[in-house]
């Protein structure tokens, strides 16, 4: 299978050099691309654009995608909030479990938000995500102030990209002025709770050199005690053009930061008093570190190629007192001293091999465009749980006693695609693709609890396929649809036994399904940008855990595949420019613009049995955990010149946190969420020569809500969001 996977890749280089010399030469001016052009004006688009059919070496001709350039003046940047920043892609959902802005928390479609676990999250389009095929949580989070562009695109990602069912979401970072050798970005904020972000930047271009680099600095005391923090992110972009064909970027990021948790609450606790803490002692740690060289080579005007190799080292600590809210973090009078608190480490080495390319070619007069690749991966991650730490209330990792889990994970990923797109008429185009992917993954180690050492081995193939299609409606508006297959490789933790009487599934599968996705979308009169579309997600073969009986009549539980669910719905997005629909011409100077992004999504279990409290419960029509029904929001901005205001509303509804549906626990684990409506101002100023002026009210109406329950980290129970915060920043760019 690997044999075949690379000569997929080889078949895909010398077939586009034979097509490159075979078609004859009054064809090779017919296409040309040209490089991106950014204009500023007084009044900054804020606009949600699609993606182009045709954009470096990847197709997104009739798939649903969102080209979105964050904007101060309708977004907290200097915080890294994400409820306003996403505002304007409708359908995701997003886990507040603070202010800080370390953590990226989105799903969508029914998927789990946390730390974005079930979305391939890329930046300058290679993976970030801290373990993707056993572990694929997020823990890399960048300044937003360094992004230029976030491009999103839903399930049928997977076949360029790989899981997950969340879609595909890449951070491009801002690149060095090709105009200057060198400029200077600085901008210092602060805001409640001694919030402090120092963004700082450099980049520019010399000759055949051009360069970007950024230091970030953010620390605070949050909005509910205990709940401290101090992040830093560090950034650069070397590159080189060897020729307007050719060029090689080496780049650097990393990331760290350490935040004290506040611990969860039950619901009589939030109800009392929703700012409360009672942890102190609890503390979280990740550092990730992501080199990277990108090889970009575009020998003809229709033959692109770009080749990226980059690692990922890193490693995520915690230490806490973890226990259930109605149990008390108390001084133990028998040992003279606190509990002692459990020191969890996971360690991370993955480096991986990304190749590409896009090649132009004509049947006839009919035009096609192909682009595949090829991905080698392989990544070692060690897992040490359950240790015994200290008693103190600082952030220390030395262990009392050794861990009670250590595990060492080795996965190697190969994988090919293929997809290509063909031009059947001047408004007509499909584009059919197909995906192979082999994950061959190695599990070995003790867990001391479990008596025994642990060995499972876990070889799999498979194809992946779906077919696009787009339709140009009018110059400005087009139909799009496409059915893809997706997956997600089951976790380390399903097949890591928690005691002797867990067994796995010898014949566990990847969960595995489909996303179709139908809409239409554009702008109309050059005052109105639109987009709405339906969708349906099979997501297959989810995995969890049931209760068996051996021969001798001892029931245990099994890690297996315990059933399916649908999430089904409309997405809606439109941009209004009020003063162009009274105009009928576009805004110059003075606008107002109003926006809505809605999403209607229907989540249920289509069948399964899960374990509950040593019994299968059937949960086949349940809603799918952390899926609001409805999520819509609506912003207000006023522009003039160079002022920008926004008000935003955000509206998510009621939703439940486990397969069950639970109404409520008593420890405040499980339960309804209810819905919640927040508020939020912003505003940006630019005067003088470079400088500008932010400033922002956060949950302005001080609600109170939570739009997560956890029976883990960071909690375990109700995690309070922010109320009322402000925040004021002062910039430049020379």
């Amino acid at each position: 299978m690997k044999k075949i996977a690379i000569g997929v890749v080889f078949f895909l280089f010398f077939t586009s050099l034979y097509a490159q010399h075979s078609v004859k030469s009054q064809d090779s001016t017919r296409i040309k691309y040209l490089d991106s052009i950014i204009i500023t004006s007084y009044q900054k688009s804020a606009r949600v654009k699609y993606l182009p059919d045709i954009s470096g070496v990847n197709i997104f001709s009739g798939k649903k995608s969102n080209s979105l350039k964050l904007d101060e003046g309708s977004a907290s940047l200097q915080q890294n909030q994400a409820r306003t920043a996403f505002a304007k892609i409708p359908g995701l959902t997003m886990w507040e479990m603070d202010g800080a802005g370390t953590q990226l928390n989105i799903g969508s479609r029914g998927t789990d938000s946390h730390r974005s676990i079930e979305m391939n999250v890329r930046q300058n389009g290679y993976n970030t995500n801290s373990d993707i095929f056993g572990y694929p949580e997020d823990h890399y989070t960048p300044p937003m102030q360094g992004i230029r562009e976030i491009q999103l695109v839903r399930g049928s990602a997977a076949l360029q990209f790989g899981s997950q069912f969340g879609g595909m979401m890449n951070m491009i970072m801002k690149e060095g002025d090709s105009t200057r050798p060198f400029t200077l970005e600085s901008e210092q904020s602060a805001g409640s709770n001694n919030l402090f972000n120092s963004f700082n930047a450099v980049g520019g271009t010399k000759g055949k050199f051009s360069y970007y680099a950024y230091f970030d600095t953010r620390h605070g005391d949050g909005w509910r005690p205990n709940s401290a923090f101090n992040y830093h992110a560090y950034y650069f972009n070397l590159q080189y053009h060897f020729s307007s064909k050719s060029s090689l970027a080496l780049q650097f990021s990393r990331m760290d930061y350490v935040q004290k948790i506040a611990g969860g609450l039950t619901d009589e606790q939030f109800n009392q008093n929703s700012k409360q803490s009672l942890r102190n002692r609890n503390y979280f740690n990740p550092e990730i570190n992501l080199p990277a060289l990108i090889w970009k080579y575009q020998p003809t005007l229709r033959t692109r190629y770009e080749i990226t190799a980059h690692a990922l080292f890193g490693q995520r600590n915690s230490v806490q007192f973890i226990n259930t809210p109605n149990i008390a973090d108390t001084f133990n009078t028998t040992s003279g001293s606190y509990n002692p608190r459990q020191v969890d480490r996971d360690y991370y080495n993955a480096y991986t091999l990304e190749a590409r390319v896009l090649h132009t070619y004509y049947l006839g007069n009919i035009t096609s465009v192909v682009t595949g690749g090829f991905r080698f991966f392989t990544e070692i991650t060690k897992r040490r749980q359950k240790g015994v730490g200290t008693t103190g209330d600082d952030f220390d990792l030395s262990l009392v006693k050794p861990y009670g889990i250590d595990l060492r994970f080795k996965t190697y990923n190969y994988a090919a695609f293929v997809e290509n797109l063909v031009q059947l008429s001047s408004h007509f185009s499909i584009t059919p693709g197909v995906r192979y992917e082999i994950i061959n993954t190695d599990l070995s180690g003790v867990i001391n609890n479990a008596v025994y050492p642990v060995n499972y081995k876990g070889n799999r193939n498979f194809p992946l396929f779906g077919i696009g299609m787009q339709y140009q409606a009018s110059s400005e508006t087009q139909f799009y649809g496409n059915i893809s297959q997706a997956y997600r490789p089951y976790l380390y933790a399903a097949v890591t036994p928690a005691d002797r009487v867990d067994e796995v599934d010898p014949n566990l599968k990847d969960s595995k399904g489909y996303d179709i996705d139908l809409g239409y979308r554009g702008r109309a009169q050059d005052f109105l940008t639109f987009d709405i579309n339906g969708f349906y997600l099979f997501y297959g073969n989810r995995v969890g855990l049931i209760t068996r009986q051996n021969n001798s009549g001892i029931n245990y539980l099994l890690s297996t595949n315990i059933g399916n669910s649908v999430a089904k719905g409309v997405e809606a997005y439109f941009e209004l420019s009020l003063l162009g629909v009274i105009r009928k011409v576009p805004a110059n100077h003075l606008d107002i613009k109003l926006f809505n992004s809605l999403a209607y999504t229907e989540a249920l279990y289509t069948s399964g049995n899960i374990n509950k409290s040593g019994a299968n419960v059937n949960v086949k029509g349940n809603h799918v955990e952390n899926t609001p029904e409805w999520i819509n929001k609506t912003g207000l901005s006023f522009l003039y010149k160079t002022f920008t205001t926004t008000v935003q509303h955000s509206y998510t509804g009621e939703n439940y946190n486990d397969a069950f549906n639970t109404i409520s626990s008593s420890n405040g684990v499980l339960g309804i969420i209810p819905s919640y409506h927040v508020w939020d101002w912003s505003l940006e100023w630019r005067f003088l020569r470079g400088y500008h002026f932010a400033a922002g009210i956060n949950n302005f109406m001080n609600e109170k809500y939570f739009n997560r329950r956890i029976t883990m980290y960071p909690g375990p129970g109700i995690l309070p969001a922010d109320g009322r915060t402000f925040y004021c920043s002062l910039g430049l760019k020379l």
